[in-house]
């Protein structure tokens, strides 16, 4: 029998998650989540993530073409772009903290615009409901109160993103259908976003299976309990292996040790610190042996890796990490190293290479 260790794990989580490049649509279907994040540095984590899966796939593409993709904006463990046919195993969402009175006044109000106005830009809101006021927004600082709602709308499922205008979400009115609620349609659905999510991070380590399963609090917040259940079964739901003491787990038609896990090892690749390859910051600990930190939203004084630290994949193996800046129309790279930089050519050509397709990505080599 072919051993599983951490080798053939860090193989495997390779493997999988960087598949050929293929379709937008067909990457995010093959994903099941995109997460997103507004920093650019040198472009948006959702566009860094599909750059290394998408065939010819450009900085932008995503939001270009989301109106006409069956892809919607949500969330899932944390806010990004998953499958339309995804929101059914969500929706509708109850939220954990119930709006009071007045809030449900104000958000059948603003419903009612929106549903007669048809895409609704947030300055459209702010310019008929100025009365609402500002509100303390979730990072300190103030939102206009409409523009907040409109947020929490969404988040409940009365209104979907239709588009972006210049990264601004603009919104409809969406109504979703209802879903039998019985105990076992709960079980199946929450078995379907935990098998989303291993789909998506496997290989895990149970700790990680168990902290995702937590985080599934944001996007199924109702079917906790059930999510909990399913993660209790998980070593009868999903391969798993003891691997130096702790268990990991994998979709069960899945075999981590299998030969055919072949990964590019001259390949150098700049990862998106969401990327499902180093997302899960405990199993990026285990399989390369040191500790990678996001430092974005870290004062500058503390950083240890600098603002936007993209992690730098060679081969099988996690060299160090990258920020990237565009000067005068130019990349320009910023690199740190785990242990001396590499001397041999060969390295020089795949940095070299790596940097050239980051280039054409960002438009800079047109």
């Amino acid at each position: 029998m072919p051993v599983i260790d951490h080798d053939a794990l860090r193989r495997h989580a390779i493997a999988r998650t960087l598949f050929p490049p293929t379709t937008l649509l067909r990457a995010i279907r093959r994903l099941g989540f995109v997460q997103a994040d507004p920093i650019r540095a040198p472009a948006r984590a959702q566009d860094l993530i599909l750059m290394h899966r998408v065939k010819d796939y450009r900085a932008g593409d995503l939001e270009a073409r989301y109106a006409k993709l069956p892809v919607e904006e949500d969330c899932l463990v944390n806010y990004g772009f998953l499958p339309r046919e995804h929101l059914a195993l969500m929706h509708p969402r109850t939220a954990k903290k119930a709006w009071d009175e007045d809030t449900h006044a104000r958000a059948a109000e603003l419903l009612a615009f929106v549903q007669q106005k048809g895409r609704t830009h947030p300055a459209d809101a702010l310019e008929a409901f100025s009365h609402h006021g500002r509100v303390t927004g979730y990072w300190g600082g103030e939102l206009n109160a409409s523009t907040q709602l409109l947020d929490g709308m969404h988040y409940r499922g009365l209104l979907r993103v239709a588009r972006r205008d210049a990264g601004t979400r603009v919104y409809e009115a969406i109504q979703h259908a209802l879903q039998e609620d019985s105990p076992q349609t709960r079980r199946a659905r929450a078995e379907a976003l935990l098998d989303l999510i291993v789909s998506l991070y496997a290989p895990l380590p149970a700790a990680s299976l168990g902290y995702l399963t937590r985080l599934l609090g944001y996007g199924a917040p109702h079917l906790q309990a059930e999510a909990r259940a399913v993660c209790q079964d998980a070593a009868q739901r999903y391969g798993h292996a003891k691997v130096d003491g702790e268990r990991w787990f994998w979709p069960a038609d899945e075999q981590p040790a299998a030969r055919r896990h072949r990964v590019e090892m001259e390949r150098l690749r700049f990862l998106a610190p969401f990327d499902p390859l180093v997302w899960d910051r405990r199993r990026f600990e285990r399989l390369w042996g040191w500790a990678y930190r996001f430092a974005a939203y870290t004062p500058a004084a503390k950083r240890t890796m600098g603002h936007y630290a993209l992690p730098m994949l060679w081969g099988d193996q996690m060299i160090g990490w990258a920020n990237l800046k565009v000067v005068k129309a130019r990349l320009v790279p910023d690199l740190g190293f785990i242990e001396k930089r590499p001397k041999a050519p060969v390295f020089r050509t795949a940095l070299d290479e790596a940097l050239y397709r980051t280039s054409a990505f960002l438009g800079l080599e047109d």
